[in-house]
């Protein structure tokens, strides 16, 4: 069944458009009680990231789920893997939370968490949205739910990042810059990085609700590159918004991607004989990790874009480790989603266990030159389905005999086929993709 409202992760849009709304979000929390209320006594997690529009919207999901019954627990600020976490520890029916991710401040968002700290799974969601199409009632005056704030909650998520590492582990005298991105990061992560005994120079921790993600954190890495070559640090770590993304930045500048980060963390625990099967990446994962990774006898399989088919893949094989090229990674020896903070402290003792520094220990993968070309086309039958296209694209990858792969699909938001192409080549792959993208316009035409 398609979904109306619910996307990949959630619902998102800007705020004040439907469905992000003030209206809608008290209906959506209603709906939400009522379908957690099904499981028997419900008690639902919120959380959020620091953009304004946050207070609107939480006050509205509280007075929906109460009025269907369920009791509530504001978490305020945290990022969104702290809340997969906290839902697992309160033995809560579901957690929410209230983020836009790598958005600016005048998008929003809802996530759900299922009470074992994983995505809601689909039936669930349709059941909600099924709700959103009747009428809104309110339980008994006896039966609505009550609210309660967790005073503790940043320093319990503190507690459990400190417990991915060993007991006992020190950072002393490494120097880290933090890029908090005005977000959901901004107080526990440099609690968790100094208190495990690392100096911290702490970028972008000064939300006011509007600034979350402008020009900082993980998707503008320039002011990171800038604080780690100025401070001489031995490393850079961005965060995104609501605390689900990390890159990296080594003591030369130069940034380091999800993809790389993936593969030092796979690494280590191949290393150590912890790493149960192999990795999933994404269609986007760069080819270099796929080679690097077979060079190490670690299989690799390719997910759809979107950390929801990451982990799906993951608990389909049951594998331990995946993630995307932007910096979504997924440790399940530790965690039931993407969570950056412990994505970074994996990175920090792999290096720690291999005593070396990020740009020594990135080297044993070679990125491989990509192209991307978008190719703008009319209405009618896709390109992709076009037989010439189809045959090309397979000449195409034979040509490369395995050291090179070509990537065809439709944008999701534009009449736009993607026609990328990946190799070890550089010129060969311009060509590839120059001679695929010029097909795909003749046969558009």
């Amino acid at each position: 069944m398609t979904k109306k409202y619910f996307g990949t992760d959630g619902i998102r849009g800007r705020v004040g458009e439907y469905p992000i709304t003030p209206d809608f979000m008290l209906k959506l929390g209603w709906a939400a009680g009522m379908a957690f209320r099904k499981m028997g006594a419900c008690k639902v997690l919120v959380g959020k990231d620091t953009r304004i529009s946050g207070y609107m919207f939480e006050s509205a999901l509280e007075a929906g789920l109460t009025s269907a019954g369920a009791d509530v627990l504001l978490l305020g600020p945290m990022p969104t893997p702290a809340i997969a976490y906290l839902t697992r520890t309160f033995h809560a029916e579901a957690g929410i939370v209230i983020s836009a991710s790598h958005n600016p401040h005048d998008d929003n968002g809802i996530k759900f968490f299922s009470g074992s700290g994983t995505k809601l799974p689909d039936e669930v969601e349709h059941m909600i949205e099924e709700l959103l199409d009747t009428p809104m009632t309110v339980v008994e005056s006896s039966k609505i739910g009550k609210v309660s704030r967790v005073n503790d909650a940043s320093g319990r998520y503190i507690e459990f990042c400190k417990s991915s590492v060993p007991t006992g582990t020190s950072f002393a005298g490494l120097k880290i810059v933090l890029d908090c991105a005005h977000g959901a990061t901004y107080k526990v992560a440099p609690s968790v990085f100094r208190e495990l005994g690392a100096e911290v120079v702490v970028l972008s921790a000064h939300p006011n609700g509007l600034n979350i993600n402008d020009n900082c954190g993980s998707t503008h890495m320039e002011p990171l590159q800038a604080a780690v070559l100025a401070e001489h640090a031995d490393l850079g770590i961005a965060f995104d918004g609501d605390g689900d993304r990390v890159q990296m930045v080594d003591h030369t500048g130069a940034v380091v991607d999800g993809d790389e980060l993936l593969f030092i963390i796979a690494r280590d625990l191949q290393e150590r004989g912890k790493l149960q099967g192999g990795v999933v990446g994404t269609l986007m994962s760069n080819l270099g990790l796929e080679l690097a990774l077979a060079d190490l006898g670690i299989p690799f399989v390719r997910a759809n874009v979107g950390d929801r088919y990451v982990i799906s893949e993951l608990q389909e094989r049951d594998w331990l480790v995946g993630g995307e090229n932007s910096g979504h990674i997924v440790c399940f020896s530790h965690t039931t989603t993407g969570d950056a903070i412990i994505a970074a402290l994996q990175v920090l003792m792999a290096l720690k266990r291999r005593t070396e520094g990020l740009a020594q220990s990135r080297q044993a993968l070679r990125k491989c030159p990509q192209v991307l070309i978008n190719v703008r086309f009319g209405g009618g039958a896709s390109p992709l389905d076009h037989p010439a296209v189809k045959a090309a694209s397979e000449r195409v990858t034979q040509a490369m005999a395995g050291r090179g792969r070509v990537l065809l699909r439709k944008s999701g938001t534009e009449p736009l086929v993607r026609v990328m192409v990946e190799g070890e080549d550089e010129t060969q792959v311009r060509g590839h993709a120059e001679e695929l993208a010029n097909l795909v316009t003749e046969v558009s035409a």
